[in-house]
């Protein structure tokens, strides 16, 4: 899969693009079954009492079938048009949703650095737990980032809910579909109900400058199992994920791999 110029474009201004039904019928199954398997046995799903958010890390990362996602066709398509071919993949984190989630974004590097990559693996709509975006409340100059406005105070500061803040969207979706955004992008949802099941992967831009390997550090000192102290057994990724891969796969593994060994050496592989 190739992007045009224009879903290039509508990502750079909006922050976010939304590929229906980019996953067949067959591959959703397949996921969904990859994701419980990982969840029960390696998230805490089975004590889930729909009292608050069950979540893991690594979604993709305790079965080889899972882990091949990072080599899907369509996935590298997606991700290589807006990051560039040889992105880092670096994470992600699986859920069982429980209510309402309130606005914020997952970065503010000021730059397309980072992406999240959301799969919804249940019909979800305005009503039932979908994704609430802010298009173009990833840019800096964004009114939002401008005031330094928290939304989720927006009863108090403007007599509104935070659900229905000026110019929201939501994306409603079918499992299959993928929702792709910018870090920066300020989402949220609404009126899910206590087994809402989603798992994210998160990429970001390969460091290639100073800067960028600057940036880099600053993202996996937070974003990565050792931002949260978490022992995979392996370093930056659970052991599935890096015993499959090939010398394709690894293009996306080994600069995030080496920058946490630097940043978190106690949880190295060869140090456990």
């Amino acid at each position: 899969m190739k992007l045009t110029q224009i879903q290039i474009d509508f990502f750079d201004v909006f922050g976010y693009l939304v590929m229906p039904q980019l996953f067949s019928p067959t591959e959703i199954d397949q996921i969904i079954d990859g994701f419980e398997w990982s969840i029960l046995n390696h998230g805490g799903g089975d004590k889930h009492d729909g009292s608050n958010r069950t979540m893991f890390g690594g979604p993709i990362e305790h079965r080889s079938d899972m882990s091949a996602l990072l080599d899907h066709p369509a996935l590298k398509g997606l991700v290589g048009g807006l990051l560039g071919d040889d992105f880092n993949y670096c994470g992600g984190d699986g859920n069982y949703y429980t209510g309402n989630t309130g606005w914020h974004p997952d970065g503010n590097w000021g730059q397309l650095f980072a992406v999240k990559i959301a799969f919804y693996l249940d019909e979800v709509t305005s009503e039932t737990g979908a994704l609430r975006l802010i298009p173009g409340s990833h840019k800096p100059d964004h009114f939002i980032r401008q005031r330094q406005i928290d939304i989720n105070k927006s009863m108090i500061l403007f007599g509104f809910s935070p659900m229905d803040f000026p110019g929201n969207i939501t994306i409603e979706s079918q499992p299959g579909d993928i929702v792709i955004f910018n870090h920066d992008l300020y989402h949220a949802s609404y009126g899910g109900g206590t087994r809402r099941r989603m798992f994210t992967m998160n990429c970001t831009r390969h460091a290639k400058t100073d800067e960028d390997l600057k940036t880099a550090r600053q993202y996996l000192s937070i974003h990565s199992p050792g931002g949260y102290n978490i022992k995979t057994g392996a370093g930056m990724f659970y052991p599935t994920m890096i015993d499959t891969s090939n010398q394709e796969r690894m293009k996306h593994l080994w600069q995030p791999i080496k920058i946490h060994d630097q940043l978190f050496p106690h949880l190295a592989r060869e140090a456990i």
